[in-house]
């Protein structure tokens, strides 16, 4: 059964740092979240989310003096950057705001003078390292030197990367500023501190009251039982923030504003909302739901402090902390040298954003592990389960029923699977409703596969070619059409383009949870169009390889005079051979350019099975083909053929094609393939057909 009252509930993603773009560490948290609250909004329940940008701190300061613009400047450049790419990824925020504003001003100020009121801030002078010619305090970052154990140069302030070691900024050998090179000094000032020991108790009771994972709890009663310190939550001038309220020159670390930006989001946007009320969802003893979803670096700050906070200051606490992993790609950390370190809008300039999603949804689950992207089994993964599978079975049988008239058969003949189909939808709603994405991934696509078994059992195309039975062929695609429709409602909250997609196929207001109950009977749809191209692994490689040339750039360094002659001659000749083949002066082809046998061992011959064949509206001498080349997967491709055939002399024909041949994108939509064939042209064109016996499939050696 569906929830009958909706719950209305809160959700955020941490703050992303105002001070570079979003990589693929990032969008792991932002599409986990954006998957749960699309699940949570297709149920009916009330669910917002709202993020900001985090813009406070020295770093940012830093960043902007040095492109010669205000921190205001670069932070709205950012903020704008960032929200580009959330859009392009389908992240679907009801708010993103910014911690530079005057909502979090209040806040913040609010939630401070709380705990100084009550007695939970103390203040004392502490001796830090200064840059006197930046005439600044320098945090641990900004500070380098030899390592006081090995002697290795270029250490940072805390810890060796040479031998390991870990030591304090004082401790260094002949340290430097990293902002201007000049040798630290040591001075004195007076700072604020969080009593973060006053809810010692507190803590220890609500970090093991459910709303953390067993796995984070367990961490943080290590720390409790070792005693917690006083949290350290001022900044000395020049720094860009807000300013301590009684504090002149003394500004709020960006660690104690940054969290309250949650609620300065929620309140700008209940400010444009009449559904929604600030004090409804924040004050203590709130009936509403809190979410936070964040990465596992952050959880003491989630935990320890803003609970506490929170508590203290009369707010409600959360009602769960869900952290995640880090992103490992091929099994090792990002990195740029390698060209792993992959920033959201360098995979956008190559790859759908669906193919994303899908692949960390069917890898997530609730734990805290860290994730891996590997690069090959991501584009096997999303070719198989997507394309192969999911879009297959709309591909295989959406044309049968426009051939019948547009409309789906007035009764199901196969209401039983199709209720299966239904019924399965509890199971995968427990599974998101825990986060447990990657186990309703596999739900998902073993019905899937019982979609396609039941589509190559049932065999339409080769019905059709039947005297009579033109309804028990669209008896057949109506009920694959109906399953194609509980899949997409199950994954809808993963792939909202194709959802959107969806909708207009099968003319669908929407693929809310509820709405699937009802089996389409007598239905009208619309023409099936090409709704996702394969992935392909030089668009992957293509990726990796703008990542390391962006590293290079930045880096200042270039690619020896070598390698650059080396990709220029293979720029050039890759020009020259697409002008085609020479003639002779007869006018008769000259094969003029020869490959080696590894080349053309690469070519994928396969044997396909005609499904479907049209016109192509506005093309000349194209032909719309459905190719099943076996195994359940089908492929959409334009031939030039349309002089010689017409599509009723196609379907159920056997072919021969290239299987492994770039999708091209078409006016006309996107070609999969290339079907063979041979003669001069004109009405004598002759398809390649394949000996009998041959099954779709098959390939041609």
């Amino acid at each position: 059964m569906s929830e009958t009252t909706p719950r209305k509930i809160l959700v955020t993603s941490a703050l992303p740092y105002a001070n570079g773009p979003i990589h693929l560490g990032h969008m792991l948290e932002y599409i986990q979240t954006d998957i749960w609250v699309r699940f949570q909004k297709a149920r009916g329940n009330l669910c917002t989310y709202v993020c900001a940008d985090d813009a406070h701190g020295t770093a940012i300061m830093l960043r902007a003096e040095k492109m010669g613009i205000t921190p205001e400047e670069q932070i709205a450049r950012v903020k704008s950057e960032h929200e580009a790419d959330f859009a392009e990824f389908g992240i679907g925020f009801d708010n993103f705001h910014s911690t530079h504003s005057e909502e979090n001003r209040e806040l913040a100020s609010e939630i401070y003078l709380a705990l100084r009121d009550k007695g939970h801030i103390a203040t004392r002078s502490i001796t830090q390292l200064y840059d006197p010619v930046k005439e600044l305090f320098l945090a641990d970052r900004y500070i380098k030197g030899e390592c006081p154990k090995c002697g290795s140069g270029d250490q940072y302030g805390d810890n060796c990367e040479v031998c390991g070691a870990t030591y304090t900024p004082a401790d260094l050998k002949n340290p430097f500023s990293t902002i201007s090179g000049a040798t630290p000094v040591e001075k004195q000032s007076e700072h604020y501190f969080f009593k973060l020991p006053d809810f010692q108790d507190f803590l220890k009771d609500w970090t093991r009251s459910g709303t953390l994972q067993q796995e984070v709890a367990n961490k943080l009663s290590e720390w409790l039982e070792s005693g917690l310190q006083e949290w350290d939550i001022s900044r000395d001038a020049p720094y860009f923030g807000f300013e301590i309220p009684d504090a002149p020159n003394k500004f709020f670390y960006v660690w104690l504003d940054a969290p309250v930006g949650y609620m300065a989001s929620f309140k700008n946007l209940c400010a444009r909302r009449d559904d929604l009320d600030f004090e409804e969802y924040w004050k203590a003893g709130s009936d509403t739901e809190l979410y936070h979803f964040i990465g596992k670096d952050i959880i003491n700050f989630h935990a320890l402090f803003w609970p506490s906070m929170l508590s203290a200051s009369g707010y409600r606490t959360p009602t769960a902390v869900n952290a995640h992993g880090f992103v490992t790609v091929n099994g090792a950390k990002m990195s740029k040298s390698r060209g792993t370190f992959i920033m959201a809008r360098t995979y956008l300039n190559h790859l759908s954003p669906t193919y994303l999603r899908y692949y960390f949804a069917a890898k997530l689950g609730s734990s805290v592990d860290d994730f891996d992207f590997n690069l090959e089994d991501f584009v096997q993964r999303v070719n198989s389960d997507l394309v192969n599978k999911l879009i297959n079975i709309a591909s295989r049988t959406a044309n049968f029923v426009k051939k019948s008239g547009g409309q789906l058969s007035e009764t199901c003949s196969e209401a039983a699977m199709v209720s299966d189909f239904i019924a399965a939808g509890e199971q995968i709603a427990e599974y998101y409703e825990k986060r447990e994405f990657s186990r309703a991934m596999k739900d998902i696509m073993a019905l899937a596969d019982r979609a396609n078994e039941y589509i190559q059992e049932k065999a339409p195309w080769a019905m059709s070619k039947e005297e009579g039975r033109e309804q028990d062929v669209l008896d057949v695609c109506s009920v694959a059409l109906n399953l194609f429709r509980q899949l997409m409602t199950y994954l809808a909250p993963v792939l909202p383009d194709l959802a959107d997609k969806t909708c207009d196929f099968l003319n669908l207001p929407d693929l809310n949870w509820d709405s699937r109950t009802t089996i389409l009977s007598g239905h009208s749809i619309n023409k099936f169009k090409p709704m996702l191209a394969r992935a392909e692994m030089d668009k992957v490689n293509a990726i990796l390889e703008e990542t390391k040339a962006a590293q290079e750039k930045e880096a200042g360094t270039a690619p020896a005079p070598a390698a650059a002659e080396k990709k220029a001659d293979k720029k050039d000749n890759k020009k020259a051979k697409s002008k085609g083949p020479a003639l002779r002066e007869d006018g008769n082809e000259v094969i003029a350019d020869t490959i080696d046998f590894p080349d053309f061992a690469k070519v994928d011959l396969r044997i396909a099975r005609i499904v479907a064949a049209s016109h192509v509206e506005g093309a000349d001498k194209l032909l719309q083909l459905t190719l099943d080349i076996g195994n359940g997967e089908t492929r959409n491709v334009f031939s030039g053929i349309k002089s010689a055939y017409q599509p009723e002399d196609l379907e159920g024909k056997l072919t021969v094609m290239v299987a492994n041949l770039a999708p091209r994108k078409m006016k006309f939509g996107m070609s999969e393939g290339m079907v063979l064939a041979a003669g001069p042209g004109g009405s004598e064109i002759f398809l390649l057909e394949p000996h009998e016996g041959a099954q779709p499939g098959m390939r041609v050696m």
